[in-house]
């Protein structure tokens, strides 16, 4: 039997896709965003709860009278798609429940090299939305970011786009790093190539994980960052939504 490994759950889920969503936050990322609120979640080999999709699917239909038409569960994170043996198989028996399926993804594992591409593949034909984060257009600057550069990132955003399936976008707006025109518009840019894009989010920064990144003794190194203010949250929103407009 297949066992994901799961970092927690959250029943009531408002903002991880249409609807009300029973949220399952999977264990191990490969990503080290400077911003990240989960660091806890970045371990692949430890932490978190062996679990199997029936146990997950169990507890999430318990919930199911609040979802209304739209709503069902979305896997987030860490990076479900390192999981994507595990995924495959909830997705499955989530369809067979006719459970709505959401993956909130940074796309970093995506690969078109086999056999990870067949099974992304299938994955797609059970999986009704993808939100996917772009944390910056610049290669360098989102290695600077996050310790990886984004090719394979902005590829599968480009494969999800020639399958047509939908997606929604998301933006973590931080000053000196993102909230930056130039950037800002390239990435709007980037967006109009795609025509599967049904929404685009700007995610003001915080710093409300720090807390964990001290817990776990690594060092923060956005202490001194502020939040964006919000004419510039508004500017970035609007340059990134006329991509769809």
């Amino acid at each position: 039997m297949l066992l994901g490994r799961i970092h927690s759950t959250e029943s009531f889920g408002s903002v991880d896709g249409p609807g009300v969503r029973f949220v399952i936050f999977m264990q191990g990322c490969r990503l080290r965003c400077r911003y990240c609120h989960n660091p806890d979640t970045w371990k692949t080999d430890e932490g978190g709860k062996m679990q199997s999709a029936d146990e997950l699917l169990d507890a999430a239909e318990r919930y199911r009278g609040y979802w209304g038409s739209e709503g069902g569960i979305t896997m987030s994170g860490g990076e479900p798609l390192l999981q994507i043996d595990f995924l495959l198989d909830l997705f499955r028996k989530a369809k067979q429940r006719d459970v709505n399926t959401c993956i909130d993804t940074a796309g970093q594992p995506f690969t078109r090299e086999e056999p990870y591409f067949s099974k992304f593949r299938e994955l797609c034909g059970v999986t009704d939305l993808f939100i996917a984060d772009i944390k910056h257009i610049d290669p360098q600057r989102h290695i600077e970011l996050t310790g990886k550069d984004n090719g394979n990132i902005l590829d599968m955003l480009r494969f999800l786009s020639d399958i047509g399936k939908p997606v929604w976008i998301r933006h973590v707006l931080v000053p000196g790093i993102t909230d930056d025109d130039g950037f800002l518009r390239r990435t709007a840019e980037f967006i109009q190539t795609l025509g599967n894009v049904r929404k685009v989010e700007v995610l003001p920064y915080h710093s409300f994980g720090i807390y964990k990144w001290e817990m776990l003794g690594i060092p923060y190194s956005l202490r001194d960052t502020q939040p964006p203010d919000k004419d510039r949250v508004a500017n970035a929103q609007r340059i990134l939504r006329s991509a769809i407009e």
